[in-house]
């Protein structure tokens, strides 16, 4: 036999009561793993320990495993809108849920010589599940009943998970100028000859630069044009002193 260690190392080609004792001196197990082959193949093991991982490892894929069932859902020919939207609730939650449904309409009486009503609701069902379910078998009757079968739509799904949620419009943080590149008014600081009368800085007169006095302050206001005022206070000097004269 071809024997190998509990490393997975051959060991050669060994006879059968010499590959017992290598086994015994390890206190391990000699299991026949490729009885078929030339020579067969034995390896040293823990057969205990190995029964066991392999139950464990069973039990791990079965509990993975997705066990898809086939519901159904019957509907008639006359059905209201409340009761089929209830129905349609139903079979989207078990789309959802992995599971197949069989949808059926159920005719009674005369109501099997008109399968275009059936085939009408089949339709309307079919429209609304568009993105959650697709149709696995065309609308067929089945006796006096029509059935049609309804599939998880797996490509739909995996489309809006790699979309995400991360899609929604964000919020515009960035800063807007205002006209002439003024900052918006937004209780922020300005930085320009017109200054902000909530920070306290006074306003600077654009023509001549002469800053306005700050009426908080009890001062009077200054003319914006300097020159202007001295020739108006030369030309009231001389009323002034006829007025006086004539007193």
């Amino acid at each position: 036999m071809r024997l190998v260690d509990p490393d997975g190392e051959q060991l050669g080609i060994k006879l059968l009561p010499e590959a017992l004792a290598i086994a015994s001196d390890l206190d391990l197990d000699l299991v026949e793993v490729a009885p078929a082959a030339n020579p067969p193949v034995c390896r040293i093991m823990d057969y205990g320990k190995f029964k066991f991982d392999a139950a464990q490892r069973a039990k791990e894929s079965r509990r993975k495993a997705v066990h898809v069932g086939i519901k159904e859902m019957k509907y008639r020919p006359k059905i209201g809108d409340g009761d089929f939207d209830t129905k349609t609730r139903q079979v989207e939650k078990f789309l959802e849920e992995g599971h197949k449904v069989k949808i059926t309409i159920m005719f009674r009486g005369r109501e099997v010589f008109h399968p275009e009503l059936g085939k009408k609701i089949l339709d309307r069902i079919a429209e609304k599940m568009d993105g959650v379910g697709k149709s696995e078998s065309i609308p067929r009757l089945d006796g006096r009943n029509m059935v049609m079968v309804l599939a998880p739509d797996k490509r739909a799904k995996q489309s809006a998970a790699s979309r995400g949620p991360g899609h929604a419009g964000h919020e515009d943080h960035s800063v807007h100028e205002g006209p002439n590149g003024a900052a918006p008014r937004d209780g922020t600081a300005q930085s320009g000859p017109a200054a902000d009368s909530a920070n306290g800085v006074p306003a600077a007169d654009s023509a001549n630069g002469v800053p306005a006095a700050d009426s908080a302050n009890g001062a009077g206001a200054a003319a914006p044009n300097s020159a202007v005022n001295q020739e108006a206070a030369v030309a009231a000097a001389p009323a002034a002193e006829s007025s006086e004269g004539e007193g």
